[in-house]
């Protein structure tokens, strides 16, 4: 994937006013990769253990492996409608995942909260680019 291309065509889309800078993009996301690596690790770990059941790791995996998606979907396929289904997959599978573990281990679910507050706004955000660039971009 050209990044330069990507950066290109992202910043020629029609975005909504409430859109931050794309500079914004990556230090969020470092910061709540880091959350996103201590739960599943976390989950992971107690799933092999045999401490969690499947059900409560599932939602996990599906999680990340939705947001692992979603840059090659938007930026390498430049496919915003699929990018839309994928972050709502990440935003559902997130949701899911903080009800599975919410009794064994409910400070998991607490440290995905700002996870939780930045998908709801960046599926918001991908919607809206999607639905202002429906007829081209």
């Amino acid at each position: 994937m050209d990044s330069n291309s990507s950066a290109v065509w992202y910043a020629q889309l029609v975005k909504p006013f409430f859109a931050p800078p794309a500079t914004v993009f990556g230090p969020v996301w470092a910061v709540l990769y880091i959350v996103i690596a201590i739960s599943f690790g976390y989950v992971l770990l107690q799933y092999l253990k045999r401490r969690l059941p499947l059900a409560v790791l599932l939602p996990f995996v599906v999680n990340l492996l939705a947001n692992l998606a979603f840059t090659p979907i938007q930026f390498g396929l430049k496919n915003n409608a699929l990018a839309s289904v994928d972050i709502v997959l990440v935003l559902g599978s997130l949701i899911w995942a903080m009800v599975a573990i919410w009794q064994p281990a409910r400070w998991v679910a607490l440290v995905n909260i700002p996870y939780l507050l930045w998908v709801a706004f960046a599926t918001v955000l991908q919607l809206s680019i999607t639905w202002l660039n429906r007829g081209g971009a």
